[in-house]
């Protein structure tokens, strides 16, 4: 009797809770390369679980350089910037990268970088059949690339409530009000660990003050597109709209992150790409067998960039891969190999690499990457040392972070030099210490009490059955600045202070005053 009563009282809990019934979602990604991928993940995994996923993005040759088009299981609403906007993007992007392989990446190349997607939003919310076909389905919620301030901008549009999917570590952090201690909390671009000395504190200090001017310039880009696509009265700013998100995911795991407080609505829920390996190609497997106990190397610089433009940096990069005893395969697309360059003897180019399935081979030794970290979350799942070639935005913080780990290093692209290069290679693989430290990141990462599509699918159906994230996000959201930061506690305090000293002294002073005049009576 008494089991009965427990059941039936278990049963009467659960008839408390809506089943959740699939929800119309809208995934939101204006980007290419690595952007796209892990936003076409997070659609995979929404669709495969029974819920209504649309993608609404731009259509392009550009998406993802070299690999073959896949069908999408789930519907998708396109559009495109243009030919002739598109060969002038692709002439400014080969640019920003020669200069990025020379070590010149800057902040005014990613301020004209954001001022280009500032232009193609513009483009972006002129898309009125589309718009006006996205509102008409009424979604539930929408899953959008946080990176992109289009993105905001086209939730907002549209009406619809969002969570914001940020592709890269804790950029924006202060933006989201997730600021933490400058004492052991590297702030971005600072290239500091979280064991900071006197003199690291004090650079941090001073670029967390630098950061909100860098923040305030970043959104300032968008205010255009914002005054010619939102009515007076009702306009948004980028910063208002990074707070209204219900739930921020990001793209990392504390595998290579450094530990640090964070607030309910933000969630890490880095490796969604990473995944156990499948067998590769016959013509690949050859070609590493070929390789013997030596092993391969997988090298990839990125999803967007298939190829190099400087030849300089090619040249030195193909002799250091010469001087080493492993097999390397290499993404880059062949058709744009330049002539008068040799392909060394253990290099095979290939215009696209099953990148993850390389990784999880036996006879994997290293990675060569750029540092993004959907390349680095796979390497770390995998238990893979790096060898980074930092180019430009978060990859130089990413490979510091690597190294901290000690499951590599990296070397400047203005230091690239054939010898520097290979010795730095023969280090890292040859060297016992990496690839202990890579298998333990591995287990920490493979040891999460949930994998990561259970965390985004579990996530997600919370912020639809709860009606939103409300109950996750601080007051502080809605605090100024000041009553933040505690100033007016602090100037009522020290008031109080200063009237207390204010009164000692003219009591003091009355009391000398009294006391000089009793010494002149009695005179």
């Amino acid at each position: 009797m008494a089991g009965d009563k427990e059941l039936a009282g278990f049963i009467l809990f659960l008839s408390q809770f809506p089943f959740l019934q699939a929800a119309k979602i809208l995934t939101i990604s204006f980007i290419g390369g690595s952007h796209y991928l892990l936003m076409d993940e997070i659609s995979r995994i929404l669709h495969d679980n029974g819920h209504q996923v649309r993608m609404f993005r731009q259509f392009g040759d550009g998406m993802l350089p070299g690999r073959q088009a896949q069908q999408s299981p789930y519907p998708v609403s396109t559009y495109s910037l243009g030919e002739k906007y598109l060969a002038e993007y692709k002439a400014l992007f080969t640019e920003a990268q020669k200069d990025n392989l020379m070590g010149r990446d800057s902040l005014q190349n990613f301020l004209i970088f954001l001022n280009e997607l500032s232009h193609q939003c513009n483009v972006t919310l002129h898309q009125s059949d589309i718009l006006n076909f996205l509102k008409e389905e009424k979604y539930d919620l929408a899953v959008i690339d946080g990176f992109n301030p289009c993105c905001f901008l086209a939730a907002e549009k549209l009406g619809v409530p969002y969570i914001a999917m940020f592709p890269g570590t804790f950029m924006n952090a202060a933006k989201v009000g997730v600021t933490g201690p400058l004492s052991y909390v590297p702030i971005f671009q600072s290239l500091l660990t979280d064991r900071m000395d006197f003199l690291g504190r004090l650079k941090n200090t001073f670029m967390y003050l630098g950061s909100h001017i860098v923040d305030k310039k970043m959104d300032a880009l968008f205010q255009k597109v914002i005054d010619e696509h939102f009515p007076l009265g009702s306009r948004p700013s980028i910063a208002d709209l990074h707070l209204r998100a219900e739930l921020w995911i990001y793209n990392i795991d504390f595998s290579i992150e450094f530990p640090r407080p964070l607030l309910p609505n933000i969630q890490c829920i880095g490796a969604l790409l990473a995944k156990p390996a499948k067998p590769v190609t016959q013509e690949l497997e050859d070609f590493i067998a070929e390789s013997g106990d030596s092993g391969f190397i997988v090298v990839t610089l990125g999803s967007m960039i298939s190829s190099l433009p400087l030849v300089e940096f090619l040249k030195e990069m193909i002799d250091g891969f010469a001087k080493i005893p492993q097999k390397v395969i290499w993404r880059y697309k062949r058709s744009e190999w330049p002539q008068g360059v040799n392909v060394a003897h253990n290099v095979r180019l290939m215009d696209w690499v099953p990148q993850n399935d390389l990784l999880g081979h036996p006879k994997a030794r290293l990675l060569v990457t750029h540092g993004g970290l959907n390349s680095l979350m796979e390497a770390v799942y995998h238990g893979v040392p790096v060898v980074g070639i930092p180019l430009f935005g978060d990859q130089y913080e990413n490979m510091v972070r690597v190294k901290a780990k000690n499951m590599g290093t990296f070397i400047p692209p203005d230091e690239m030099k054939a010898e520097k290069f290979a010795s730095t290679i023969r280090e890292v693989v040859e060297n016992g210490c990496y690839k202990t430290s890579a298998m333990k990141q591995s287990v920490i990462l493979r040891s999460r009490p949930f994998p990561p599509d259970q965390q985004l699918l579990g996530w997600v159906e919370h912020i639809i059955q709860s009606g939103g994230g409300g109950h996750l996000r601080p007051y502080s959201y809605q605090q100024p600045w000041y009553q933040q930061f505690l100033l007016d506690v602090i100037l009522f305090l020290s008031a109080c202070v200063a009237a207390i000293i204010y009164l000692i002294l003219r009591v003091i002073r009355a009391l000398i005053y009294f006391i000089s005049n009793r010494k002149q009576k009695q005179n």
